[in-house]
């Protein structure tokens, strides 16, 4: 079996952003939801039958008391953030499995459930949909993937190599030299891409530089890889046939006639038939 793991708060921001392309900011009060419902069924529809999503509940995690720039919920603008805690009712009301998150993020549920996952030996390949860099980390051989649905690419570690210059497990690393402007923290200045593949493949993890490599900035360096690394030890589920998709719950048909968006029941409906019978 294969299984799919959605980044729920990413395919959310995409689809906000990419409706405003149009909507001219008059934005429907469900319309990122209702695109992000459409991805997730065209999935099944496609033969996905293990399906799982993480969401930012909240979107502070833990790593807000360790550095107090990193991304919290200040400037998501009203329209978005309203929209969270439906796109989680609505996805279990189509039947899917979410992990909403509070304490922990989106991505720590991703690497969660993708070791969870790959420990089965009934899975044969596992399947990250985020193109967020962090999800780099979880990548393993040719079993556990990154799909960057965006950018219409589908990385095993050997692309993960080509596209940072190192291995997957040194992915927080890399970040905690680099930085990431996009989870609010600066990496050290001085370093870049390219110098911090180069150290990296030298000495291997920072706790193994040379104490001048860093010098005054050590701290810091492990203080953002700490922030970079995603938390896989959520126990997410115990059996990965919790993740199979049967069809639709009984108040999917509220949701989408809510949502102004009929297609969705009947089209999930479908995909139930044919799940049913082939079983």
């Amino acid at each position: 079996m294969v299984i799919d793991l959605v980044d729920g708060t990413y395919e959310l921001f995409r689809h906000f952003y990419g409706l405003r392309r149009f909507n001219k900011g008059n934005d429907r009060t469900y319309g990122a939801v209702t695109g992000v419902l459409n991805g997730v069924l065209e999935m099944v529809e496609r033969g996905a039958t293990h399906v799982g999503v993480a969401t930012d509940h909240v979107i502070e995690s833990f790593r807000n008391l360790l550095w107090p720039g990193y991304k919290t919920g200040e400037g998501i603008e009203p329209a978005l953030l309203a929209q969270f805690h439906p796109l989680e009712e609505a996805l279990v009301a189509m039947g899917v499995v979410v992990w909403p998150m509070v304490e922990l993020e989106a991505d720590d549920a991703l690497a969660s459930a993708a070791r969870l996952a790959d420990a089965d030996e009934r899975v044969e390949k596992v399947l990250i949909w985020t193109p967020d860099k962090d999800l780099a980390q979880c990548v393993r051989d040719e079993r556990v993937l990154q799909v960057d649905r965006k950018g219409k690419q589908i990385r095993s570690a050997a692309d993960i190599r080509a596209k940072f210059g190192v291995e997957p497990a040194l992915i927080p690393d890399y970040l905690a030299l680099v930085g990431d402007a996009a989870d609010g923290y600066p990496g050290i200045e001085g370093i870049g891409a390219v110098g911090a593949a180069r150290l990296l493949n030298q000495y291997g993890a920072i706790e193994d530089f040379p104490e001048k490599v860093l010098g005054e900035h050590r701290e810091a360096a492990l203080l953002f890889k700490r922030l970079a690394t995603l938390d896989s030890g959520a126990r997410l589920f115990d059996d990965v046939e919790t993740l199979r998709w049967r069809g639709p719950t009984d108040a999917f048909a509220a949701w989408t006639e809510r949502m102004g968006a009929p297609r969705l029941l009947q089209r999930a409906q479908a995909a139930q038939a044919k799940v049913e019978k082939g079983a």
